[in-house]
């Protein structure tokens, strides 16, 4: 996927003069937290099981799956912070994206089913992070994180009929959508040895034990990948030496250079 945008950092309102974002935005608290970046296995294993998505995946980076969602991540990550219109960003990179997915079937990926369930992982897994890494959300501050992920997505352009207006409501949604949608084909097997060893940028120091842990139950269970009592105590172990660091790390040590933009 290409972007026009080049990214030349200078701070604006929502970002303090350490480079943390401000304010009472949840999304800007938590989106551009390398923490967050961390979770993204989680995200991208259940993009690949996807037909369309994987097939898009697979042809368009069938051998550096993370040097792609490092350019694609940050740039989803810039257009939050910097408030810049994200719509004729998202129809630059995806309108040359289409094809068929593995069943033969057509697909585009600006079609919005496919488009929602996509951003749907990140918001998915964004939530993960926070509980995973950040201590958790309260019932209320999820809800409100939740709104301001809708925001995010509407200001893409794209149809939001998909989109569930509460977080319970997508919960359903995004079970039913895993059950449902997701399977394991050629394109799935053709990136998972990428995705369940992440080969490039923050994800690439994940441990063995840490991604299996941070899948979600779906891409486990189609992957056949199995997260031992060992992996669970391993994995709290680490989670909470990121938790202990990130509590003494100043905010231009915690967020990613995106949220300090133009």
């Amino acid at each position: 996927m290409r972007y026009p945008i080049r990214v030349q950092p200078r701070h604006i309102d929502d970002v303090t003069a350490n480079g943390g974002p401000s304010g009472s935005s949840l999304l800007r608290r938590h989106l551009g937290d390398r923490r967050f970046v961390l979770t993204l296995p989680r995200a991208i294993a259940l993009q690949v099981l996807h037909p369309a998505i994987g097939a898009a995946l697979t042809e368009h980076a069938p051998n550096r799956l993370w040097e792609h969602k490092k350019r694609t991540v940050l740039q989803m990550i810039y257009l939050v912070y910097s408030d810049r219109d994200a719509r004729p960003v998202i129809r630059f990179g995806h309108e040359h994206v289409k094809g068929l997915d593995g069943f033969g079937r057509r697909y585009h990926a600006l079609h919005p089913e496919i488009f929602f369930f996509q951003h749907a992982t990140y918001v998915e897994a964004l939530m993960h992070s926070v509980e995973a890494f950040g201590g958790g959300l309260s019932a209320s501050a999820r809800e409100q994180l939740y709104a301001e992920c809708c925001s995010w997505f509407r200001g893409y352009g794209i149809s939001d009929r998909h989109m569930p207006e509460t977080w319970a409501a997508f919960v359903a949604y995004f079970e039913e959508t895993c059950a449902t949608t997701l399977v394991r084909g050629p394109h799935a097997d053709a990136l998972a040895a990428q995705v369940l060893r992440p080969d490039s940028w923050l994800p690439r120091r994940l441990p063995s034990y840490a991604v299996r842990a941070l899948l979600h139950g779906r891409a486990a269970e189609l992957f056949e990948i199995s997260c031992s009592a060992m992996d669970r105590r391993a994995f709290a172990a680490y989670a909470a030496t990121v938790r202990a660091k990130a509590a003494i790390s100043s905010p231009r040590q915690r967020y990613l250079l995106q949220t300090r933009v133009r």
